[in-house]
């Protein structure tokens, strides 16, 4: 049993309280938080009255599926009357009218929100720092980042200050930072979970709710809870049910070392990836080498025109009148917005739609695809992004290479521990499915959680 789960089986049960459980984790926050900077706010005494909450709603006999569990939700996801700013200075002091309805769910399912997790401003960068928070680090070592842009979610995970949140994955915003801390993040289907109410969204089609845990068991029981049509979002879907899956053993699986891209991927990624497929194998996945083909000069850059024009058409204005107010990496992002043709624009959107479509075709003879959540481990503090990946000299987000794609593609994409590369840093291992498999996607990492826990067991007995 995981952490989440066995607070909901002890709070149900009357072993445990709900205001105990929620003092220990803020506890956890008030010692560690300061070196971190995970969590940008939290408020001990609204999170205790929540959890008082929670305990008379199981006294009079409701069975939460959340009961008692702490939360920790992404600053860019509206939770009622807590500021929530984007790690924008322009949004310092919004108060949230409302919740968003994945966390009007949690809330309604006994969940704790225990804290509001560092973001990068309007979470568009892979790194988490932003003009107004500043800079998140990572628990396995607070000199590299998290990643972004959920790194304090994942952050406060590896921390150990909750053992579920919620975050947002517009191009691997919720997986990179899993990959890096050593936790589980999930982009489900675009419309999985319903999305909003919140901020206006410069990821036009592609952003959605990231449930992030530090296990899949933990994660399933958070996706469960908040995953279903909502009548407010008209992009909301139906998802296949969990029934309807099966074992991994008799799936079709592909393992695709560089997702058909020429990207370099650090060799210590690359061993960690490969023996972890190998172990899968042994454990009876049939798993084939199987590339998807791109069509021609995509890469991921072909996509970047549409992150900027997103920003620039909601704070463009705002950058204009005072860009000293604009975290410069975003500002950057901003000013070539600005100067974005329609016609720059509808190429990346054709570039978006041959994703989707060469994605949808591939996967159409395939029930998973295994790769790398990214080709690097976590870097410095320092950097946007590590210089030099393979020992190859990389732009600033050469690290994101193996994510955006899935986002354009609408289809479900985890990323679990997969061994460990240099220093003993974690390395995370990237299963997808079509559209709507998500519970596949779901159970068949389940499943290979175990088998790539014993194997990194063995590796440390034998080290």
């Amino acid at each position: 049993m995981t952490e989440a789960t066995a607070i909901v089986a002890d709070v149900l049960a009357g072993r445990r309280d709900p205001v105990a459980i929620t003092r220990t984790y803020l506890a956890r926050i008030e010692r560690s938080n300061n070196l971190l900077n995970a969590v940008v706010r939290h408020d001990p005494a609204r999170a205790i009255a929540e959890a008082e909450h929670v305990a008379r709603r199981v006294a009079g006999g409701e069975q939460l599926p959340l009961a008692g569990v702490p939360v920790i939700v992404k600053d860019n996801i509206w939770v009622r009357d807590r500021t929530i700013s984007q790690g924008s200075r322009l949004f310092a002091d919004f108060i949230a009218p409302d919740d968003a309805i994945a966390v009007e769910r949690i809330r309604a399912a006994g969940a704790v929100v225990v804290g509001i997790g560092n973001c990068p401003e309007f979470a568009c960068k892979g790194q988490t720092n932003s003009p107004l928070h500043g800079t998140a680090r990572n628990p396995l070592d607070p000199a590299l980042t998290p990643g972004g842009s959920s790194g304090g979610n994942a952050a406060a995970l590896a921390a150990d200050f909750a053992p579920l949140a919620l975050g947002t994955d517009a191009g691997g915003s919720g997986r990179r930072p899993a990959a890096h801390t050593g936790t589980v993040g999930f982009k489900p289907s675009f419309g999985a979970i319903p999305y909003g109410p919140g901020f206006s969204e410069p990821f036009w089609g592609i952003s959605v709710i990231a449930p992030m845990a530090r296990t899949v068991t933990d994660l399933a029981l958070l996706f469960g809870v908040v995953a279903g049509p909502e009548g407010r979002d008209p992009e909301a879907i139906r998802i296949a049910p969990r029934s309807s899956t099966r074992p991994a053993g008799a799936l079709r699986i592909a393992y695709a070392p560089r997702v058909g891209l020429d990207v370099p991927v650090d060799s210590d990624v690359a061993e960690a990836i490969e023996n972890g497929v190998e172990a899968l194998r042994r454990a009876g996945w049939a798993i084939g080498l199987k590339d998807p083909i791109w069509p021609q000069g995509l890469r991921e850059d072909s996509l970047m025109p549409l992150q900027a024009a997103g920003l620039a058409a909601l704070h463009g204005t705002a950058y204009r009148a005072g860009p000293h107010h604009f975290d410069p990496d975003v500002g950057a992002q901003i000013a070539r917005g600005l100067e974005l043709s329609g016609i720059e624009v509808a190429a990346a959107l054709e570039a978006s739609f041959a994703i989707r479509r060469t994605t949808a075709a591939f996967l159409a003879d395939i029930d998973l695809l295994l790769c790398p959540t990214a080709p690097c481990c976590a870097w410095s503090v320092e950097r946007l992004g590590p210089s030099h990946i393979g020992g190859v000299e990389v732009p600033p987000r050469g690290h994101a290479v193996f994510t955006p794609f899935f986002n354009h593609a609408l289809t479900p994409a985890i990323s679990i521990p997969c061994g460990h590369g240099r220093n003993g840093l974690p390395v995370g291992l990237q299963l997808i499915a079509r559209r709507g498999a998500d519970w596949q996607v779901i159970n068949a990492a389940q499943e290979a959680e175990v088998i790539l826990a014993q194997l990194n067991s063995t590796k440390t007995q034998q080290s």
